[in-house]
C-alpha cells in the first residue's frame, strides 16, 4: 500500500496531509527537529509495509526539503503551479486544505510536475544573481554622482566614470571643496563593487572551464562569458526539450495562441519561464548585430526586414526566438556554430557549382 502525502511548504513550517483511513494531518517546523519529527511519523508508516510519497509545491526551499527527504529514501514529486491551478484558485485557501487537495491529486497521479534544475545549475544561477545585484547597486551609485555632479553645474559623461581615470580627474576638479568629500566615498564604494564582480566572475569562470555548452556557446559571434554563463545555467540540460518549440516556450519567447473554432488571436510572447534565459537570449542578439561577420547572414538581412515593418522590439524578440532554435540544434547535436549555415543556400549552391567546374577544367 501506498500513502500519499500533501505538503503545504513555507518558510518557517510545513502542513502535511496523509491519506490515512479519514486523513492525518501535521505541522511542522523547517527545523532539523521539525524534519526529524515528521521523518519518524514516514518510518512508523513504512514499519507497518506502507511505501510513502510525497507531493509539494514549488518554492523557495523545496530543493532543500526534496534533498532531505531523498536522503531517506522517499519519493518527492515538485508540483508546476503554472499548471496546478486548484490550489492557487482555491476559494478555501488554508494550509491544510491545501495540503489536503495535492494528497488527493497525487494520490489519482493528476499532478503537473515540475523539473528541478541540477546542483551545478543552481550554484552558476545563485552566482549570476549576485553579479546582477553588485552590478545594478554599481549603476545606482554612478547615477547618484551624475545627479550630484549636475547639481555642481559639471559637464560629465556616461563614460567618465567607466576608468579610474576618469573619476580621478573629477575628483581632481574638485579637489580642496566640500564636494569632493562627498563623492569620494561614492568613488570608493564603486571601486569595492567592481572588485566584486570579478571575484564572482573568476569564480563563475572556473566553475564552467570545461563545460562543453558553454563552450559550443561561446563559438556565436558576439557570445560573451556572461551570455554563455547565463544560457547554461537557465537551460541546465538541453536533452529534457524534445524539440527547438519547447525550448523556446521554455524560455517565454512564443506567442500566446487562441484558438476556438474558427478564431484565431495571436498575443504577445507568453514570458513564461526564466527571465534570465529570455534576457540572454536578446542580448545574443545585440552582440550579434554588432559584429561585422555577420553582416551577410540570412538571420541578420532578416532582420533588416522585419525592423522596417515591426518595429526594433519585436524584431529582437523574433530574432532571440530564431537563436533560441539554432541553440537547441547545437546543443542537441553537441557541435559548434557553423557560419556557413547562415548563407544564402543559392549562394552555397553557386559556390559548389563553381568548385565542380573546376576540378572538371582541370
Amino acid at each position: 500500500m501506498s500513502i500519499s502525502v500533501g505538503v503545504d511548504l513555507h518558510k518557517t513550517q510545513f502542513t502535511v496531509f496523509a491519506r490515512v483511513g479519514d486523513g492525518i494531518f501535521g505541522k511542522y517546523v523547517t527545523t532539523e527537529d521539525g524534519y526529524q519529527e515528521f521523518l519518524a511519523q514516514v518510518r512508523a508508516w513504512r514499519s507497518e509495509g506502507q511505501s510513502v510519497r510525497v507531493g509539494v509545491e514549488s518554492t523557495g526551499n523545496t530543493r532543500y526539503f526534496k534533498n532531505r527527504m531523498e536522503r531517506e529514501g522517499i519519493e518527492v514529486r515538485v508540483i508546476n503551479t503554472l499548471k496546478f491551478k486548484v490550489v492557487n484558485e482555491s476559494v478555501k485557501k488554508t494550509d491544510r486544505h491545501d495540503a489536503a487537495t495535492i494528497a488527493e491529486f497525487l494520490e489519482k497521479d493528476m499532478l503537473p510536475e515540475s523539473r528541478l534544475c541540477s546542483e551545478a545549475s543552481e550554484q552558476l544561477r545563485r552566482l549570476l544573481k549576485v553579479r546582477t545585484t553588485l552590478v545594478q547597486t554599481t549603476v545606482t551609485v554612478k547615477n547618484q554622482i551624475h545627479g550630484l555632479l549636475t547639481e555642481l553645474g559639471m559637464q560629465d559623461s556616461r563614460a567618465s566614470l567607466q576608468s579610474k581615470r576618469g573619476r580621478q580627474k573629477i575628483l581632481d576638479t574638485l579637489a580642496g571643496a566640500a564636494n569632493g568629500l562627498v563623492v569620494q566615498p561614492l568613488f570608493e564604494t564603486i571601486e569595492r563593487l567592481e572588485e566584486n564582480v570579478k571575484i564572482v566572475e573568476r569564480e563563475l569562470a572556473a566553475l564552467t572551464e570545461k563545460d562543453r555548452t558553454v563552450e559550443l556557446l561561446r563559438t556565436i559571434p558576439g557570445c560573451g562569458p556572461v551570455t554563455a554563463w547565463t544560457i547554461r545555467a537557465f537551460t541546465d540540460d538541453i536533452r529534457r526539450f524534445e524539440s527547438f518549440k519547447k525550448y523556446s516556450s521554455f524560455a517565454g519567447l512564443v506567442p500566446w495562441v487562441q484558438c476556438s473554432n474558427d478564431t484565431e488571436h495571436y498575443g504577445r510572447i507568453t514570458k513564461r519561464g526564466p527571465e534570465e534565459l529570455r534576457t540572454a537570449l536578446v542580448q545574443l542578439v545585440l552582440g550579434i548585430r554588432r559584429s561585422k561577420q555577420t553582416l551577410s547572414w540570412r538571420l541578420m538581412e532578416r532582420y533588416a526586414i522585419m525592423k522596417r515593418e515591426k518595429g526594433t522590439g519585436r524584431t529582437i524578440v523574433a530574432t532571440a526566438r530564431k537563436l533560441s532554435r539554432i541553440i537547441w540544434c547545437m546543443l542537441t547535436a553537441d557541435e559548434p556554430f557553423d557560419p556557413s549555415l547562415m548563407i544564402d543556400v543559392r549562394l552555397n549552391q553557386k559556390a559548389d557549382s563553381m568548385r565542380a567546374a573546376l576540378r572538371i577544367t582541370a
